[in-house]
């Protein structure tokens, strides 16, 4: 399923509009029956109470549709109006003059006092008052009304996004609605999936309103469902899973590099090698002897020396694909070595971690590489890597994500909650998989072992990456399932790992299959 912007959403709608002579009367009708159609599903409609909210754009209008739809169908509602209905204009107006014909009680709220009664005496809110158009955080009138609505304990249906959520980012604007449903038009908005947006909407439906899916087409994000793993191979020998060559380690970092390479194996992968300090070797190897170990020599600080560089280049030649950058440490003779790695390795990259911010020196290393690229930063490696402050990035994630995966010619992970997947051809897949308890020490470099294992298990190096996110999240999803999110480390997510690739092949349990699979199309 795809996911818009808000000025991606905005152009659909003029789309639809003059090119396939939609009028806009029309699709606020079937914005509003699909709402209802939500709500009566989910909550049931004769015979309850509702008090419906509605703003002064168009989100308001699809309010007017659904409070007339209650009230066909045997609901009690009412219809408190934010703002002067003579402000009103186009399908909005429309529908609000309807709307005053029917015995419906509908009036001006000024006082958020005179809410009190009004919230007590009802069974469910609709909340109609923003919607995605929002640029500025909700304070003063508006922010009291959504307190007193989120305070009320009542079921809230949410229109196209809970007021306040940001639509692009999903990011709380001064306060916002939290819901048990909300039911967006069109495609789902990428704020409808990231969190803390994804968190407040509560279940999320999703209808088209007539859309033509033909215009969809152009839109270049989506959820990301990744394809189904290849049959292991009955007669396969650790060769044919994979091999790859982890560079990684410095004196103080073991965790790191054991992660990393252990999380291959655990997640599929075939031949683990580990390019790491001669010194930190041994405590390494007590806790993964499956790891066949390539002891390095080691500068003063205890990091990769640039005396390796042959060896492993030539080592690299003989690998799948090379993971590069976990505890690798800042130590400047060992940045200098990630660089030229990078630079004359020519086998499949996954730069992480250290690795890094040893690119950011140079990126056009990155640039000129002709085998595929994949670097797995989070925010503050992503602002190092694009010289944009994290809080612009936080704000346009899916605009950056493509800018910097088109210029630098690698597929990036941006990791968080939800972590998103650019491509150089422009597409970004939004990952539902994972949990607030994954923000944890060690937790990124499972994932890389986890992407190179989808490598090695047979699937092409994007899809590799769509995968080893999806997986990683998953397993992380089951650890907190099994122990809860507090307290998850980065070693319980790699020992959910052999489990989340199981239910992968042979079928995810309805719990989580609901889950991810998005929003529900009505």
């Amino acid at each position: 399923m795809k996911a818009t912007t808000v000025s991606e959403m905005r152009e659909l709608d003029r789309t639809a509009i003059e090119k396939f002579g939609i009028p806009e009367e029309i699709l606020m009708e079937n914005a509003g029956e699909a709402a209802y159609f939500a709500l009566s599903k989910e909550f049931g409609i004769r015979g309850k109470r509702f008090l419906v909210f509605c703003g002064m754009g168009n989100n308001g209008g699809d309010g007017f549709v659904i409070a007339r739809k209650i009230h066909s169908s045997g609901g009690a509602v009412k219809v408190c109006v934010l703002g002067d209905p003579g402000k009103f204009r186009g399908a909005a107006k429309l529908n609000f003059h309807i709307l005053s014909r029917m015995p419906i009680q509908v009036r001006q709220i000024e006082t958020v006092e005179s809410l009190t009664t009004e919230l007590t005496h009802t069974d469910a809110v609709v909340d109609a008052i923003f919607g995605t158009g929002l640029t500025r955080d909700v304070e003063g009138f508006y922010g009291e009304v959504i307190e007193r609505i989120n305070g009320s304990g009542k079921v809230v249906l949410a229109v196209d996004i809970p007021s306040g959520v940001h639509g692009d980012t999903g990011k709380v604007m001064g306060t916002a609605v939290r819901a048990n449903y909300t039911v967006t038009f069109g495609l789902p908005k990428v704020g409808n999936l990231l969190y803390p947006g994804y968190d407040l909407c509560g279940k999320i439906y999703v209808t088209h309103i007539s859309f033509p899916p033909s215009m969809y087409d152009a839109v270049p994000c989506e959820i990301n469902k990744p394809p189904g793993l290849p049959p292991r191979d009955k007669r396969a020998h650790k060769g044919d899973l994979g091999e790859v060559l982890f560079i990684a380690g410095a004196a103080s970092y073991f965790g790191a590099p054991y992660f990393a390479a252990l999380s291959f194996l655990k997640a599929g992968g075939g031949y683990s090698r580990l390019a790491a300090p001669r010194s930190i070797t041994p405590f390494i190897a007590t806790r993964g002897s499956e790891i066949v170990f390539v002891p390095q020599k080691e500068t003063a600080a205890g990091s990769i020396s640039l005396e390796n560089k042959g060896a492993l280049i030539e080592l690299s030649e003989k690998m799948d694909m090379v993971v590069l950058g976990p505890g690798l440490s800042l130590e400047e003779e060992t940045q200098q070595l990630a660089r030229e790695l990078a630079r004359e390795i020519h086998r499949p990259l996954l730069i992480d971690g250290d690795g890094l911010t040893a690119l950011c020196r140079d990126l056009q290393i990155l640039k000129e590489r002709k085998a595929e690229t994949i670097l797995t930063p989070h925010l503050g490696e992503m602002s190092r890597i694009t010289g944009i402050p994290v809080p612009e990035i936080d704000l346009q994630k899916v605009e950056i994500l493509q800018r910097a995966a088109q210029e630098l010619h690698s597929i990036i992970v941006l990791k968080g909650a939800h972590s998103l997947i650019g491509y150089p051809e422009g597409g970004v897949f939004i990952n539902l998989t994972g949990n607030p308890g994954m923000a944890t020490a060690g937790a990124g470099d499972v994932l890389t072992g986890t992407i190179a294992a989808m490598f090695g298990l047979g699937l092409s190096i994007p899809d590799a990456v769509r995968k080893g996110v999806f997986i990683h999240g998953f397993s992380g999803d089951l650890a907190a399932h099994m122990e809860g999110e507090d307290g998850i480390t980065a070693r319980d997510i790699l020992d959910y790992l052999p489990l989340a690739v199981k239910m992968d092949r042979e079928g995810i349990d309805e719990e989580f299959k609901v889950r991810y699979e998005g929003p529900v199309v009505i």
